[in-house]
């Protein structure tokens, strides 16, 4: 016999609520990590590895805080009965799952273009020479004959 067709609609409602937030978060989270690594490297001045561990350590909070939201978000007090009742309530767990990754997005974003936008206000950092010049120290003629 097929399990699923045991499982009570509450029961199999939180397996498709698990599994569908579940794989949203890490989908969510390899974009960010991937499209986020050129944003990080520019508004640590070029220091790649310092933007790699920032992009890492970002990457592993998002998933601690997801992950722990949609579990304690898993709990229903209602009664879920029928098929229509698991689907509505997932949707309401999704929804809220969405929203919650929505504005941990746009919160790591404004908390970058600030950090991005005092690296800028303090002007470009460039060496004091120029890697391919030469310094000309001129010196005055001594004097001569004295």
């Amino acid at each position: 016999m097929n399990y699923l067709t045991q499982l009570s609609p509450i029961v199999a409602a939180y397996l498709v609520y698990i599994a569908i937030s579940v794989t949203l978060t890490i989908w969510v989270a390899r974009t960010l990590h991937k499209r986020g690594a050129i944003f990080l490297v520019d508004a640590f001045h070029g220091n790649a590895e310092l933007a790699s561990s920032v992009n890492h350590l970002l990457v592993v909070g998002f998933y601690l805080i997801n992950i722990g939201f949609v579990s304690l978000a898993l709990k229903t007090e209602g009664t879920i009965l029928t098929a229509r009742g698991a689907i509505e309530m997932v949707s309401d767990k999704l929804g809220i799952v969405l929203l919650v990754l929505g504005a941990m997005h746009f919160f790591n974003l404004i908390v970058f273009s600030v950090i991005r936008g005092k690296a800028a206000s303090h002007g470009p950092r460039r060496p004091p020479v120029a890697p391919d010049a030469t310094l000309k120290i001129s010196v005055p003629p001594m004097a001569a004959a004295r």
